[in-house]
């Protein structure tokens, strides 16, 4: 098979990668580039495991080539740590909040959520909303209770003052 040539930003490195056109970009970012924060669940797109961030939209990562991201800007969650290792709002407020339990979800829930806070702060002043949001990834252990929270408590670190709605 032909492999093409393409480059990934990710996380502030460029990649320069051959890859099969059939790549996925969940297995060119944890075999090509190393980075196995991105977790493989369900491999159809419904668990949620593999979430990224792509030219800061979420998207599931196991569904989308790796060509098709050729220039594009990817956050995994090795990319959420500040350069100094502080962790971000959002991990911090997972730890503090327990909202995990066996970790496997904990990378894709933490990109959808960096994702939307980014997009729309204002999406944890809407229960519903937040709701459909965490409810788009699948958590087996923990529930959705302290992922929740640890959302809200998050988006109010990142902008204080911001009321802390549904707790």
């Amino acid at each position: 098979m032909t492999l093409v040539h393409l480059t990934l930003t990710v996380n502030g490195r460029a990649y320069d990668l051959d890859v099969e056109p059939r790549r996925t970009l969940a297995d060119a970012l944890r075999e090509d580039c190393g980075l196995t924060g991105t977790h493989l669940g369900c491999e159809h797109g419904v668990c949620g495991a593999c979430t990224v961030l792509v030219d800061g939209e979420a998207v599931r990562s196991c569904l989308m080539f790796a060509v098709q991201c050729d220039g594009a800007v990817i956050r995994t969650v090795e990319g959420l740590a500040g350069a100094d290792g502080t962790q971000h709002p959002l991990q911090a407020a997972f730890s503090a909040e327990h909202a995990l339990q066996c970790g496997f979800c904990t990378p894709g829930f933490l990109m959808l959520a960096a994702g939307a806070l980014e997009a729309d702060p204002g999406v944890v002043g809407d229960a519903e909303r937040l709701r459909e949001l965490l409810t788009s990834n699948l958590c087996r252990c923990t529930g959705y209770e302290a992922i929740r929270r640890a959302v809200v408590a998050a988006a109010g670190d990142q902008h204080p003052g911001q009321p802390e709605s549904g707790r």
